[in-house]
């Protein structure tokens, strides 16, 4: 009996139809009333109202997590 080595088979998996049947039921999931542009103006909002009011130690570290690029900054935005 000849050993083959696991790396001398290919493993392939198609996921095309599953990723489609997933994105479908999140789209029924949320349902026909689901605005994204009212819901992404109000994560902007939210945003906008979380960062506001700082002081100045927590200014200096909102423009350092700015500047490494773990935040948007609130003020480049359209």
């Amino acid at each position: 009996m000849k050993v083959v080595p696991v790396s001398e088979f290919a493993f392939g998996v198609d996921l095309t139809e599953g990723e489609m049947r997933r994105r479908a039921a999140v789209v029924e999931a949320l349902g026909s009333d689901w605005d994204p542009v009212a819901v992404l103006e109000g994560e902007r909002a939210a945003h906008d109202l979380l960062y506001s009011g700082l002081d100045a130690e927590q200014q200096k570290t909102y423009e350092l997590l700015v500047a490494a690029g773990v935040l948007e900054d609130r003020q480049a935005r359209p």
